[in-house]
């Protein structure tokens, strides 16, 4: 999507205010789309990660598009502030600490493959977000994760544990997907 570092600022601004709203309010904000830039109104998923010290302090998101971006990144914040069942509620005094990471999505596409190496094989690293499911189960793991897991067979592994899909259970489907990411 390339989005032009003014829509970034009102994206990033959006998911602040949607926090400091829910501190204020407990709830999430009613947002007037027509204020907003046709290219922010467009239907696009995202996930909204939040640290405080670098460490996770929420992250919450969807794969699929299903409401405007703004909208979405909004939804999100606030989610991920408040709703991560990870982590208890944001604390007011945690508000001013936030790092906001915010990662658009694109589409995803399938990927095929016959065997789980054959997978691996078509992975690049530190570019493709992944979803993978098997015998029901489904997970995803953004871009950003390569970093902290660099090598497809860990990535695959960890994010096969995180499905609670067995280690001995092949993979049955899979999807790519790149981001846009906002800091």
């Amino acid at each position: 999507m390339n989005l032009p570092a003014s829509s970034r600022r009102v994206l990033l601004d959006t998911a602040r205010a949607a926090i400091a709203h829910g501190l204020e309010h407990a709830r999430s904000p009613e947002l007037s789309l027509d204020r907003f830039e046709p290219r922010l109104r467009q239907v696009q998923s995202s996930f909204v990660t939040l640290r405080i010290d670098r460490q996770l302090r929420g992250c919450v998101g969807g794969l699929e598009a299903r409401q405007p971006l703004v909208q979405d990144v909004s939804a999100h914040a606030y989610m991920a502030a408040f709703s991560d069942a990870r982590f208890e509620p944001l604390g007011r005094d945690e508000f001013e600490r936030l790092e906001l990471h915010i990662s658009v999505l694109s589409a995803s596409t399938p990927i095929y493959f016959d065997t789980e190496a054959g997978l691996l094989g078509t992975l690049t690293p530190g570019v493709d977000g992944l979803v993978i499911s098997s015998r029901g189960c489904r997970a995803t793991f953004l871009p950003s994760v390569w970093e902290s897991l660099p090598e497809p067979e860990a990535f695959v592994r960890q994010l096969k544990a995180k499905a609670g899909i067995p280690k001995n259970v092949a993979v049955e489907r899979a999807w790519r997907y790149t981001t846009e990411s906002i800091e």
